[in-house]
Parts: C-alpha cells; sequence; structure tokens
C-alpha cells in the first residue's frame, strides 16, 4: 500500500508488475482508496466466485443471508427473507445508534446526510459520514487487492462499489459507529479530520484488512451454508500464474497451443 509522500518510479512499477506484486494507492494508513494495479491473486477463481454466486439467485441468496448472520451472532438467518433480513438490518442499526448515544451523551435524532453539502448535518453526522467514507476506502482497497470485483454485491447492486458497501457493512458497528460518537462527543472543531485520523487509529489497531481477506474468502468460497471454506485458493502461487480456455462441456484446457488439427483456413 503506497501513502502520502510515496514517490515510485515507473520502472520500480514495472518489476513490481513482473513479479506479481500489489500496488494499491491508498490514505494515511490505508483509510482511502484512490487507485490499485495488478491483484495479489495470480488466479481469476475468487472473481469467477463471486460473479458466479451473484449471477445466480440462490446463490446470491444464500452470501447475502451469510452477510446477515455475520452481524447477528448466534441467529439463524437462513429461512429469513431478504425483507425480514433488511427489517432485522434496521432495527439493530437504529439500537446501536441509540446504545452509543447514551454512551456518549450525544443528541440523536436519526440519520442524515448530504453528500452535496456536509456542514449542512449536525456534528455526529458529519462524523459518521467522515467515518464511513474512511472504511468505504479501506474495504475497496482489500477487495481489489485480493482479486474480486467492487461492483459486483450480493445486498447493494446496481453501483461501481456494491461489494464495498456490503463488506464494510459488516464492521461499521465495530469501528465507524462508536469512533463517530466518540467524535461528536469531544466537540472537535474540525471532525472531518479528526473522525478520519481517529478510523485511521482503529483500524490500525484492529487488524481490519485481515478479518476482512478472510470475510471475502469466507463468503465467496464457501460452497454451502454448513460447507467449510475452501483452502485450495491460492494467493500468489507461481505454479497458479496460468492462462486455459474455456469448453462448454466444462473443462479447461491447456493455452498456448494450436487446435486446428492440420491445416485450417480462417
Amino acid at each position: 500500500m503506497l501513502g502520502p509522500g510515496t514517490s515510485v518510479t515507473q520502472q520500480a512499477m514495472m518489476l513490481l508488475a513482473d513479479n506479481g506484486a500489489t500496488a494499491v494507492w491508498v490514505g494515511e494508513r490505508g483509510v482511502r482508496y484512490y487507485a490499485h494495479g495488478r491483484p495479489l491473486a495470480r488466479s481469476s477463481r475468487l472473481l469467477i466466485a463471486q460473479a458466479t454466486a451473484v449471477s445466480h439467485r440462490d446463490r446470491r441468496l444464500r452470501v447475502a443471508r451469510e452477510m446477515y448472520r455475520m452481524r447477528f451472532p448466534g441467529e439463524d438467518t437462513t429461512n429469513l427473507t431478504m425483507q425480514q433480513l433488511r427489517g432485522k438490518e434496521g432495527a439493530r442499526v437504529r439500537r446501536c445508534y441509540r446504545e452509543h448515544a447514551e454512551r456518549t451523551g450525544v443528541t440523536w435524532n436519526n440519520r442524515e446526510y448530504n453528500p452535496d453539502d456536509f456542514s449542512g448535518s449536525d456534528p455526529v453526522n458529519q462524523a459518521l459520514s467522515a467515518a464511513h467514507a474512511c472504511l468505504y476506502g479501506v474495504v475497496h482497497a482489500v477487495i481489489v487487492a485480493v482479486g474480486a470485483s467492487p461492483g459486483l454485491g450480493f445486498v447493494h447492486t446496481g453501483h461501481d462499489r456494491s461489494f464495498v458497501y456490503d463488506i464494510a457493512d459488516l464492521y461499521k458497528a465495530d469501528i465507524t459507529i462508536p469512533v463517530a460518537f466518540d467524535i461528536a462527543a469531544s466537540g472537535s472543531a474540525d471532525i472531518g479530520p479528526d473522525t478520519r485520523r481517529a478510523v485511521r487509529d482503529r483500524v490500525h489497531d484492529g487488524a481490519l484488512l485481515d478479518r476482512c481477506v478472510r470475510d471475502i474468502r469466507s463468503l465467496l468460497l464457501t460452497p454451502t451454508p454448513s460447507g467449510p471454506i475452501d483452502e485450495q485458493w491460492l494467493d500468489d502461487d507461481a505454479e497458479n500464474d496460468s492462462v486455459r480456455l474455456w469448453d462448454e462441456d466444462g473443462e479447461e484446457l491447456a493455452s498456448g497451443r494450436n487446435y486446428g488439427g492440420g491445416e485450417v483456413d480462417f
């Protein structure tokens, strides 16, 4: 991850790319995502698993239910509809806001967010907006680093960061919501920067990057609700750095070969 103040030559970037290393341009301590180069994963297996799951109703529903289950420890979400899950999530978030308002003494009315007028909200809503934006940057960086698509979401859809919002929602109650209420309670005169620094420290101290990678793998590579995580996914194994040819019978053939079987005119 290349943060503020980093200088890098073209030759250095070529060397990174040739050796399969990933470069992600981020804010301080990874709080914001700006751009990335080649992902860490040599294989497209994780991306294919994601595209396959999001393209089939039952598989997409399983992943979406699992995302909600991760937010409700000890509860069975297997047979709940998306409408029921959205209702449970809404109640959980409202309860979370209320608990932190009581903990910090911050007055809480409701969530207000206007992307065109950051200062038009009250301090706690400003802090929430800033904190969530930081979290989105961190999650975005992780998603592209492991070779998944930020746009193929399961709960969210239709946006180029749909999967970013899916994954980030797993951590808001633990990270960004308490941080935002703490900043609002502190009486900060510079809420945006203060919130970003607080989230930066919380992310750095809480091993969020490792947790995020594990959660993405668990969601995309577990074939059934009760199945084990597929541990055969390889991050950077040189043996997995190969291109195959797809066949409609489900086979994969070696590339770099002529399958014409003789003189063929095209």
